[in-house]
């Protein structure tokens, strides 16, 4: 195999990745939080006491600020499979829309959550002192209003979601359940039993997707002469798409 095959099998097998990761490490943020089958809507002083000292969420918070560059990897590749079709306006729309609310979740986890764990290294006395800016911070106030971008991530991938099941790029079952999760992963605060079942949806619609992904790059790996055919499968329909 030439450097190029090697470099796009690679390329191949981390989207599949991306994939198979991005939704689990959802799974896992949402499951950690306390008191999840006790639903109810936090305030920002509640939302501060719950993240102070809770240092298995905070470690669900970091692997989420890192799991955003899968997010952009995901709608990148959303805006190839929809190219050269009628939705794909649509798919490059959503994705800017969904890049710019990745970029906005990291920036909410790294102000409003990794900033919690510096705090927990203080006294208790001394965190109580610092309750009045943890209160600024989670009330947005400032350039903190940006974070409210945070809501251009379910509404950019929502519309790839519509665009792939209009051009029937991704199997219908798993576009509708794509679609599902990502507008009840927008759940508040508060109600993450929620945002754990569509986190969980959205495992069971991409997982296997990026599963087939990686088994056709190792199959270009297997048949060299398949490699350039397998290329261009890259962007068509995935088992049965349009049936």
């Amino acid at each position: 195999m030439n450097p190029n095959s090697t470099l796009d099998q690679t390329q191949r097998m981390g989207t599949g990745l991306a994939f198979i990761l991005f939704p689990l490490v959802f799974v896992f943020a949402f499951a950690v939080h306390p008191d999840l089958l006790h639903p109810r809507l936090l305030g920002p002083e509640e939302l501060a006491l719950r993240a102070h000292g809770n240092s298995l969420l905070q470690f669900g918070h970091v692997l989420v600020t890192a799991n955003t560059a899968l997010l952009v990897v995901v709608a990148l590749h959303f805006m190839k499979i929809v190219k050269g079709t009628a939705g794909a306006w649509a798919g490059y729309v959503g994705g800017a829309i969904a890049i710019l609310g990745a970029i906005a979740l990291a920036a909410d986890k790294g102000a409003l959550c990794l900033t919690m764990s510096a705090l927990d290294t203080v006294p208790q006395s001394v965190f109580v002192q610092t309750m009045p800016g943890v209160l600024a911070m989670f009330t947005k106030q400032g350039w903190l209003v940006l974070l409210w971008g945070i809501v251009l991530l379910p509404v950019g991938f929502a519309i790839q979601a519509v665009a792939l099941l209009k051009t029937r790029t991704l199997p219908r079952w798993q576009a509708s359940l794509f679609l599902v999760a990502v507008l009840l992963v927008a759940t508040p605060d508060g109600l993450e039993i929620v945002n754990l079942s569509a986190s969980m949806l959205m495992a069971v619609s991409l997982v296997p997707y990026g599963l087939q992904i990686i088994t056709r790059a190792l199959r270009s790996a297997e048949s060299p002469s398949a490699t350039s055919g397998l290329r261009l499968a890259d962007t068509a329909p995935i088992s049965g798409a349009g049936k």
